[in-house]
C-alpha cells in the first residue's frame, strides 16, 4: 500500500519583493502526526516566488521520508494551485522555473493540489516567518 502524505505550504515577503521565505508542514494525515518542518529562506524576492519554494522544500522533505508517497499538498495561494494544475498560464520568469522544477520533482508522483483559506494554513506560515526571521533555512 502506498503511503499518504500531507505538505501544508505557504510563503511569503516583506514587502513585494522584499525579504522572503518559504515554509512546510509534512504530515502522516492518517496520524496527523507532523513528521518535518521546513522554512527556505529565499532572499529578495515576491511572496509568489516564496510560495513556489515553500511548496517545492516541502515537496522534497515529503518525498525524502517516502520517496514514492502519494502527496496531497495544500496551499493558499489559489495562484500557486490553479498553476500547478495547469489551469492558470505562468508568465513570471521566475515562478515559471520553480513551478517546471516541481513539476520535474513530482513527475511519476500522485499528486493532487487543495487550495485551504489561509486561516487552515498556520503551520506553514509559521515556518515560512521563522525562515524570514532567522534570514536562514531550517528544518526540523
Amino acid at each position: 500500500m502506498t503511503r499518504e502524505l500531507l505538505v501544508e505550504a505557504d510563503g511569503g515577503s516583506r514587502g513585494n519583493p522584499g525579504p522572503a521565505a518559504g515554509g512546510a508542514v509534512v504530515i502522516d494525515p492518517a496520524s496527523g502526526e507532523v513528521l518535518a518542518e521546513v522554512g527556505i529562506w529565499v532572499g529578495t524576492a515576491t511572496n509568489n516566488v516564496a510560495e513556489y519554494s515553500g511548496m517545492l522544500a516541502g515537496v522534497r522533505r515529503a518525498l525524502a521520508i517516502a520517496p514514492d508517497a502519494e502527496l496531497t499538498i495544500r496551499m493558499d495561494s489559489k495562484l500557486v494551485v490553479e498553476q500547478m494544475m495547469g489551469r492558470w498560464k505562468i508568465k513570471h520568469p521566475a515562478m515559471a522555473e520553480l513551478a517546471a522544477e516541481a513539476r520535474q520533482v513530482l513527475a511519476g508522483t500522485p499528486v493532487r493540489f487543495e487550495w485551504v483559506p489561509r486561516l487552515q494554513n498556520s503551520r506553514a506560515d509559521k515556518c515560512a516567518n521563522d525562515a524570514m526571521d532567522a534570514q536562514a533555512s531550517f528544518e526540523r
